[in-house]
């Protein structure tokens, strides 16, 4: 097999959290090219960035409004990329135990996005930040706090082992994370914890609206597909269309009340029963402790909230 078949392989197989990653490290290596050919030709190489980060000035935000998605991808140095993708598959692996791929996508988007407007309005707002001049943005930290929160208020007793830390519960991580943000306010790159901030509190309240039955996120879901939609050919989307319609006229013929066998679906009230023995068993023995058919009931589970 070729390399280029190889990669072709990795990415189809590849998690989402997997490809935000290899995203990530693919534009911090194009931006760092581009600063070393700048660096030899003694020019600056900051003129391209400054379209992507996201500036704390409102008008300046509005001639570029595509900056509060891209600052995300952008990172100040090794150690800067490398913590956030770090906690990105950390927390990425737990999050697609129990929800799908494309609730992943919506958190950590809305993270951003989130997370960009908290910078904002911190900057906006406080006279601390006046004296400052202009202030630009740029980390996925927003992003990778709401995965991390959202997962952790929604397993907040399971049970992680951490080099030279052992055995601790997941609430306790992202609680230190948090107050370390919030001890660094003062100490420097205030925005930027501000904006961390935004994240956490977005994952938080997603996870706690969806335990109520809200998805919070299903518009940008939905956003999201509708303009992938428009990038595919005509001949798939009539397909799509014609599959749409199909399925809700079928659903209008069978209306009102279908009720399920026992044997072919748990009720709800069985399935929730099912769902909190498991959550126990995690928090008393980890989630290594589960057979693969308590895995895969989880997962269904989360991908059906």
């Amino acid at each position: 097999m070729r390399t280029s078949d190889k990669l072709r392989y990795k990415m189809q197989t590849a998690t989402i959290t997997e490809k935000l990653i290899a995203i990530n490290v693919l534009v911090f290596v194009l931006f760092f090219l581009i600063r070393t050919i700048a660096f030899l030709f003694q020019t600056s190489g900051d003129f391209l960035m400054q379209w992507f980060v996201f500036p704390d000035d409102p008008m300046e935000f509005l001639l570029k409004p595509w900056s509060i998605i891209t600052y995300s991808f952008l990172h100040a140095g090794i150690w800067h990329i490398l913590s956030n993708m770090l906690i990105l598959y950390f927390s990425g692996i737990y999050f697609l135990n129990y929800f799908s791929p494309k609730r992943l996508l919506n958190y950590y988007f809305l993270g951003v996005i989130i997370g960009a407007l908290v910078y904002m309005a911190s900057y906006n707002l406080f006279p601390v930040f006046q004296a400052n001049g202009k202030s630009y943005l740029i980390g996925a930290s927003a992003g990778v706090m709401a995965v991390l929160i959202g997962i952790a208020t929604y397993i907040p007793n399971m049970r992680v082992r951490l080099m030279f830390l052992g055995s601790i519960k997941f609430w306790w991580i992202a609680a230190f994370l948090v107050i370390v943000d919030i001890v660094q306010i003062p100490m420097g790159n205030a925005g930027g914890h501000f904006a961390h901030l935004g994240g956490a509190a977005l994952g938080y309240i997603y996870t706690t609206q969806l335990q109520k039955g809200n998805d919070i996120g299903k518009w940008f879901e939905n956003l999201m597909d509708g303009i992938a939609t428009l990038f595919k050919p005509k001949s798939e989307r009539r397909a799509n269309m014609k599959t749409v319609y199909r399925n809700k006229t079928q659903r209008a013929k069978t209306t009102t009340s279908r009720t399920s066998s026992a044997s072919s679906r748990l009720n709800k009230d069985e399935k929730q029963k099912k769902v909190d023995a498991i959550l126990d068993k995690i928090s008393k023995s980890g989630y290594d402790s589960l057979t693969k058919a308590e895995k895969d009931f989880l997962f269904q589970a989360g991908k059906e909230d």
